[in-house]
């Protein structure tokens, strides 16, 4: 008797799908996990950021009545959100083999695919902010002296706390190289982040400055240096309407069901003097020293 695919097969493995694709998103890149998140509730269209101005106190003299007077000094971003997606289709001749490595391989490919997306969204961030005045240059490795520099530059410049540093694998090897600093191991990510999904990324900390690896950052065209970043995590929002979600649709004349996953968010700046870019080298290390 010929074996079909049924209905709660395909309810099954689309379940796979879900679960494969939600694990890897949390395990699949650190900078989502690293900077602001924001809603966009139903019925809305954008959201609007408010930032306000300092206020300046004065010397008074007795007697002399006090005239300076504070403005609240307002400034608005607005923010709002864009669909995202990908699909695959699976015919029923796969379905019938009742093999679950097959969904739990495309809930895998669904799940890196997105987490590598919205990586990909916030790294491309990094030029502009700091008013696109790039720290470090091409050529220079991220040294202990340079990230000391870098940190010192950001807590200079009143970078809210928590600040971070995120750059590729290679950079911050050749950090750990210059300082012989022991990794993660031995000092466990520190309180106030997502330690199940950024205990993967996190390497070290500096003067209260928590340092991760992220291999999404690419060499700048040409060039083997490429950019990292330092920040608070206010410098940056990742603005979520509708979170990677999964839907089947039967197609009987091709004898298969397309799967599609989609995303409706923004990556945004939310802060341009909260953060800056490291442009370090990224290059391949020697492995035979």
């Amino acid at each position: 008797m010929p074996s079909s695919a049924t209905t709660g097969q395909l309810e099954a493995a689309q379940r796979i799908v879900i679960s494969k694709t939600r694990y890897t998103m949390e395990h699949n890149a650190p900078f989502d996990a690293l900077v602001e998140s924001m809603p966009l509730g139903q019925g809305e269209k954008q959201v609007t950021v408010p930032k306000v101005g300092q206020f300046e106190f004065a010397d008074l003299i007795d007697g002399v009545d006090l005239e300076d007077e504070q403005e609240i000094g307002m400034t608005t971003t607005d923010l709002t959100t864009a669909e995202v997606g990908a699909k695959i289709i699976l015919t029923d001749k796969l379905v019938r083999q009742e093999n679950e490595s097959v969904f739990a391989m495309v809930g895998r490919q669904f799940g890196g695919a997105g987490a590598r997306k919205v990586d990909r969204d916030l790294i491309a961030l990094f030029p502009s902010l700091n008013g696109g005045t790039v720290l470090g240059a091409d050529n220079k490795n991220m040294s202990l002296t340079n990230l000391a520099a870098c940190i010192a530059f950001a807590k200079a410049h009143k970078f809210p706390s928590p600040i971070f540093v995120g750059h590729h694998p290679n950079s911050v090897f050749l950090t750990t190289l210059s300082a012989s600093i022991t990794p993660s191991a031995t000092y466990p990510i520190p309180h106030g982040w997502s330690e199940d999904r950024l205990r993967d990324f996190y390497k070290f900390s500096l003067n209260q400055v928590e340092i991760f690896e992220d291999g999404n950052i690419d060499k700048i065209a040409g060039i083997d240096s490429g950019y990292g970043v330092i920040a608070s995590k206010n410098a940056m929002v990742r603005l979520k309407s509708k979170g990677f979600s999964t839907e089947r649709e039967r197609d009987a004349s091709l004898r298969a069901t397309e799967l599609v996953t989609t995303s409706d968010y923004g990556a945004f700046e939310l802060d341009d003097t909260y953060g800056a870019a490291l442009q370090y080298e990224i290059g391949d290390v020697t492995t035979a020293a």
